[in-house]
């Protein structure tokens, strides 16, 4: 049985267990609009770069702001994902 068979295999079973538990299917990851997610790439990405030079410049103090932020931007990001 090669892979593509395989595959279309496992599609199929997928497909048939969707349709009879439809709590099974998970709806789509909700995707941002292309300039938002630029806007927040690049605005992370500074953050990141100030974050670094203040690990280096202000030593623990920097370590601990860069810890809280980093910790921050993890709880959003679940809070956001358990919303949708």
């Amino acid at each position: 049985m090669s892979t593509e068979d395989k595959r279309r295999e496992f599609d199929d079973i997928v497909a048939r267990l969707t349709t009879d538990y439809p709590t099974l299917s998970r709806a789509p990851w909700p995707r941002w609009p292309r300039p938002v997610l630029v806007t927040v790439l690049v605005t992370a990405g500074i953050v990141w770069g100030f974050l670094s030079v203040a690990m280096v410049a202000w030593g623990m103090r920097g370590v601990l702001l860069t810890c809280a932020v980093v910790t921050v931007a993890a709880v959003a990001a679940i809070l956001d994902a358990r919303k949708s």
